[in-house]
């Protein structure tokens, strides 16, 4: 069982042994044990309140194992509009509710919900459930490690 205890600097040079792709709910995980398609066990003991990102290093206590962390495509509702206001009315929306989402400049993405999903047809923009990776938004008083 390696043991993965510590996040790298995105400057870090260093190269990744394997890839780890996790959903959104696992990259919230802060001790979690996980096992790599080679059957590898790994477990993670971070600090309370880190958020693995898509392209995060860690690295194994012993420091010989560098793993990078993937965003897995996962089911998704993704959001759009021809009208930016109408995109920005369901952002609305969607926060006032505190749905995790992912926010770009064309689309918003969110875990499956049928009631968030006919609200959303309501508001007249367009939902397509698809497989995707989904990096929500980091809450706003929330503290990088």
């Amino acid at each position: 069982m390696l043991t993965l205890t510590q996040r790298l600097n995105s400057a870090t040079e260093l190269s990744a042994n394997f890839t780890l792709s996790l959903t959104a709910e696992e990259r919230t995980r802060t001790r979690y044990r996980f096992e790599t398609p080679e059957g590898q066990g790994l477990y993670l003991r971070l600090p309370r309140g880190t958020i693995l990102n898509d392209g995060d290093l860690l690295q194994s206590e012993t420091g010989e194992i560098v793993v990078q962390i993937a965003a897995k495509p996962e089911p998704v509702l993704t959001v759009t509009s021809p009208h930016p206001l109408s995109l920005l009315r369901a952002a609305y929306h969607l926060g006032n509710r505190h749905v995790p989402l992912e926010v770009t400049p064309h689309y918003l993405r969110l875990s499956p919900d049928s009631v968030l999903q006919a609200m959303l047809n309501q508001l007249g923009v367009d939902v397509k459930p698809e497989i995707a990776p989904f990096q929500p938004e980091i809450g706003a008083y929330h503290h990088h490690s």
